[in-house]
């Protein structure tokens, strides 16, 4: 039984990873204008580059997929099967199941809205807007950043996507000894940094730093490989999630690996879950605490 308690703190634990940390979403909000860009005119050269990055967002409105989903957090590392569910502007759901067993353990739902955790270990759930959980809010969850990341795009923070006429915000800097480029936007004390193939422009790694200065540093790394054809582009078969943070009194290192299997571009599913009447709502302060200390 203590396995699947941790398959459930699993999922809880994915939204500190899938975040950054404090004052991120008020940052990320902040008006467009806000992004700090090189007083430099980009050249010819970066625009083509970064609308080469741009174009390799994939055309499919639906994504699902089996999934193998590893927590490494501490001494404590758990692998068990899973799915994800994700629709374009809309919603991205991952499912933990009982290894072997198949009995679903946990959901995790992010839609434009609200988010839903459901632990039916304990058949109790959250589900509120993202500003009145308390622990969302500051952990600076926001949907259309976090949508971009699991589609492997770029991003403008507090815009829904990035249209031709913002990649001229975009920082492109050119690295000669390597087969890699960076794509860089600088927002008060935030920094998101893209790297990028070379030949193909196929974002490998999402790096968003934090920097609170006396207060600490957080840092999300989001990085991408076994990309595989989806369509006419390439999606990410393996995506990993390390998020550290030096800002509590005891420093955060949680890394959580997702491996797809059988991606699809299946539509013919619910974009949003009904909780049991049987299940109780609870405050995710409540969750967290319980399933933090099994």
């Amino acid at each position: 039984m203590k396995a699947l308690k941790y398959i459930m703190m699993a999922l809880v634990v994915t939204l500190s990873a899938c975040a950054t940390k404090k004052k991120m979403q008020t940052d990320a909000n902040t008006s467009a204008t806000a992004i700090t860009q090189d007083t430099r005119q980009p050249s010819q050269e970066q625009l083509q580059f970064a609308q080469k990055v741009s174009d390799n967002a994939l055309y499919q409105q639906n994504l699902v997929s089996k999934l193998s989903f590893t927590l490494d957090a501490g001494k404590k590392t758990i692998t068990v099967p899973g799915s994800i569910h994700m629709r374009k502007n809309d919603v991205i759901r991952i499912q933990l199941f009982v290894p072997l067993l198949g009995t679903e353990v946990g959901r995790l739902e992010f839609t434009k809205d609200y988010v839903l955790i459901i632990d039916r270990i304990h058949k109790q759930y959250i589900k509120d807007d993202y500003n009145k959980v308390d622990f969302l809010k500051k952990q600076g969850i926001n949907f259309y950043s976090l949508q971009s990341m699991f589609w492997n795009q770029l991003f403008t923070p507090g815009t829904q996507k990035v249209t031709e006429a913002e990649l001229s915000k975009f920082n492109v800097e050119f690295n000669k000894k390597t087969n890699i480029n960076s794509l860089t936007l600088k927002q008060d004390k935030l920094t998101f940094q893209w790297l990028a193939n070379k030949a193909k422009a196929l974002i490998e790694q999402v790096d968003v730093t934090y920097n609170g200065n006396t207060s600490g540093t957080t840092t999300l790394h989001w990085t991408y490989s076994d990309f595989r054809a989806f369509g006419s582009k390439q999606y990410p078969n393996k995506q990993t999630i390390a998020f550290k943070s030096t800002m509590e009194k005891q420093p955060k290192d949680i890394k959580v690996t997702f491996e797809l299997n059988d991606v699809s571009a299946n539509n013919n599913w619910d974009t949003r879950t009904t909780v049991s009447e049987k299940y109780k709502a609870v405050k995710a302060d409540e969750v967290l605490k319980k399933l933090m200390n099994l």
